[in-house]
């Protein structure tokens, strides 16, 4: 089955094509990089998939069913993680608002209903996701105090905390170190081994030692199964986009 289908996606913001005629197929348990140039549509798809933005032309399903029915199963984590250092929040907070369906609650009862909610269970819920990601001893500790690469590991828990099926991540390794990339990428191999990964990344040749399927978007899209990636594997150091992009082309059984 399908986690993720698109088909004959095309949008628009006022009269400027984003995305033309988009179609990919998801399966259960990819681990799918989605690359390109700024500008070229890599958020825009996230945020159609995710129902921010209402679909214009072509359809979008999760597990069959269309988005709106199939939310729940979708853990995201945003690009910008940066925050206020000032604000007094626990980290242990932060996790526990991924059970909260923020959507449907009014700004004003965000943080009352959220404190009401919180339970031993959620609680032991959200204590077990910061130990998925290795962040368990973290857990009462000021969110701001944290580096860069451990508040992407609680924004990683927090969506963690709705038992998704499909986890999306834009950019999740941003303004973090060399090592912290790996790091990240190391967990998410890890969960990918019971939950479907969609990355949109510039991290290129990091993500080639995980990704399984690369989707190349500059407003059309490319497509190319990487599992046959140990043949081109870098041999030193980081290599571009384009170079990435050449080597796939290059390869048999590439789909355009």
């Amino acid at each position: 089955m399908s986690a993720i289908s698109v088909q004959n996606l095309t949008f628009a913001y006022e009269k400027q094509i984003v995305l033309e005629k988009i179609s990919l197929q998801v399966k259960e348990k990819d681990f799918l990089a989605i690359i390109g140039p700024n500008g070229g549509g890599k958020s825009t798809l996230l945020k159609l998939i995710l129902g921010i933005n209402k679909i214009q032309k072509g359809t979008i399903k999760i597990f069959e069913q269309e988005p709106s029915k199939k939310l729940s199963l979708i853990g995201y984590v945003p690009q910008n993680t940066n925050i206020n250092i000032d604000f007094p929040i626990r980290v242990i907070d932060v996790v526990l608002m991924g059970h909260v369906p923020i959507v449907n609650l009014p700004k004003k009862s965000f943080f009352k209903k959220a404190l009401r909610w919180r339970d031993e269970g959620e609680t032991a819920c959200a204590m077990g996701a910061l130990g998925q990601v290795g962040m368990e001893e973290y857990a009462y500790k000021k969110i701001g105090s944290l580096s860069g690469g451990q508040r992407q590991r609680v924004m990683i828990a927090r969506a963690l905390c709705a038992h998704p099926k499909i986890l999306l991540l834009d950019e999740p390794t941003a303004s973090i170190d060399v090592d912290g990339q790996k790091q990240i990428y190391d967990l998410l191999k890890v969960l990918n081994k019971s939950i479907t990964i969609v990355v949109v990344t510039h991290d290129i040749s990091v993500v080639l030692e995980y990704a399984s399927k690369v989707a190349h978007i500059n407003k059309k899209l490319t497509f190319h199964d990487v599992s046959y990636q140990a043949n081109f594997q870098k041999s030193n150091g980081h290599f571009c986009e384009v170079e990435m992009m050449q080597m796939l082309g290059a390869q048999k059984g590439c789909s355009c």
